[in-house]
């Protein structure tokens, strides 16, 4: 039987492209695939209608962070994008990585959490970058599984 997966798929209303170049700058992000609205084997299903100029969007991309697979895409439309009611935890091996990766995951965007030491990590904190995506930063502890 195959292995069940959870992997984030996000839609960046427009802006996956940027998103991609930027999580690649910012935390090593390697782009797996990328296809775009014009390149689809078939047309959009009946109802869906695509904004103008959009042949060029990303309708469906994939790339790694370490080990782990996230899907992304423009969306169907600019409104698509948004990343209300979760976060994506990224567990670091030291302080060091954590800072670096907090401070290139925080341009253009807002913190609401500095890097400090927490009960369960010696170093924890919480941004939104700037596409409005949560990110929880920390370094790996005991406590952390």
């Amino acid at each position: 039987m195959a292995q069940t997966l959870i992997q984030p798929y996000l839609f960046f209303g427009g802006r996956c492209e940027e998103a991609i170049k930027f999580y690649r700058a910012a935390i090593g992000a390697e782009l797996q695939m990328i296809m775009r609205y014009k390149e689809s084997p078939e047309p959009p299903p009946p109802g869906m209608v695509l904004p103008e100029g959009w042949g060029e969007k990303v309708m469906h991309a994939s790339f790694k962070v370490a080990d782990n697979l996230i899907m992304a895409s423009d969306g169907c439309g600019a409104e698509d994008g948004g990343f209300n009611g979760f976060s994506l935890s990224l567990a670091l091996p030291d302080e060091a990585a954590a800072q670096k990766v907090f401070t290139a995951l925080s341009a253009g965007g807002k913190v609401g959490l500095p890097l400090t030491k927490t009960f369960w990590s010696p170093c924890f904190g919480m941004l939104t970058d700037k596409f409005g995506l949560g990110w929880m930063v920390t370094v790996v502890s005991e406590y952390h599984a």
